[in-house]
């Protein structure tokens, strides 16, 4: 599995880049990660209902994307990881696939001693009450792009903006809070590494 590491990019023109990537790779394709920061977006899945953005004092973009899931924020201090993964290769299904990105990121959440957990009924990892990483996903001839984002340290005031995945009051939270204060980069790296373990693990 190749991990790319982007930097801080535009997300429009990265999520054009996963499509290409997707619609031009073939069976013997090797699976990447793209790790990635983002300049302040709000994006919206493709069931999302505009009612979940409250308000948008900061007049942050909003891009209507192609992925599964309803509205959420993506911003500076935010590691985002993006999946370009052969699932029919694999073997195994889109729910078992959520479920092993969700695996990964409570791995990573514990080699600074936080506990997290996932929840079936709302994808995601959650710390106590609070949201630390979502998720959201494309399935396109049985390859997935998209992936999942972690707060690591950043300005969460832009989830109040918003129902974060649709989830009226949800509170978000980031690493920062459980005294991490590594960059999002290197948090980011460390998650790439479990997602290479639980995602080619025989299913």
């Amino acid at each position: 599995m190749i991990v790319r590491t982007l930097g801080r990019a535009d997300y429009l023109a990265t999520w054009q880049q996963m499509r290409e990537f997707t619609d031009s790779r073939t069976p013997e394709s090797e699976d990447e990660l793209w790790v990635v920061e983002h300049d302040p977006v709000f994006t919206q899945g493709i069931a999302g209902k505009p009612e979940h953005l409250l308000i948008n004092p900061a007049n942050i973009p909003i891009v209507k994307t192609d992925r599964g899931g309803q509205i959420t924020y993506h911003g500076p201090g935010q590691t985002v990881v993006y999946v370009m993964f052969n699932l029919k290769r694999a073997g195994y299904g889109v729910r078992e696939l959520v479920i092993r990105i969700e695996n990964a990121v409570i791995a990573t959440l514990k080699e600074f001693r936080v506990e997290a957990y996932g929840k079936r009924d709302a994808p995601g990892v959650y710390v106590g009450d609070a949201k630390i990483a979502s998720l959201g996903l494309k399935i396109r001839n049985g390859c997935s792009y998209h992936g999942v984002a972690l707060n690591v340290n950043m300005d969460l005031t832009p989830f109040s903006f918003i129902n974060p995945c649709g989830f009226e009051g949800l509170r978000v939270t980031h690493l920062h809070d459980f005294g991490v204060d590594l960059p999002a980069n290197d948090v980011g790296m460390r998650l790439s590494r479990h997602l290479e373990k639980t995602l080619s693990a025989t299913a």
